[in-house]
């Protein structure tokens, strides 16, 4: 198999919610309902749906969304963006909070710093060096 991309899909309790706060993240709606929708931002795509019954194709499989409370987490998404640093203070003024500073690993290489979405999904904002 070779594979054209890979396109995250996160389970959220609230599609419009959830839409306006990826928006400030940098995200463009490609599509909208309201159990659904499919954000673009540069050649990356997100998928937000709500959690409903299996369909038929997968009728063992049940999505929920994660407590956004915990501080345990699955995944994350990893947003790359050229500087960090700007980046985050863009997002406060956005009033977007994140869970710290921008940092620099010891390893060197990159400036992170780390956000939860409105469900709790843990997001990366990632600069590489």
């Amino acid at each position: 198999m070779r594979a054209s991309g890979v396109a995250p899909l996160l389970v959220v309790k609230d599609v419009a919610t959830s839409v306006a706060f990826y928006r400030r993240l940098g995200f463009e709606v490609a599509t909208e309902w309201s159990t659904y929708a499919k954000l673009v931002n540069g050649t990356g795509i997100l998928h937000l749906a709500t959690p409903g019954d299996p369909p038929p194709d997968r009728p063992d499989v049940v999505l929920r969304a994660p407590d956004a409370l915990s501080p345990t987490v699955a995944a994350a998404i990893v947003v790359q963006v050229e500087d960090c640093r700007r980046a985050c203070a863009e997002l406060v003024v956005a009033g977007v909070g994140l869970l710290g500073e921008p940092f620099e690993p010891e390893w060197g290489g990159e400036v992170r710093a780390f956000l939860r979405d409105p469900d709790g999904h843990l997001i990366e904002i990632n600069e590489t060096r």
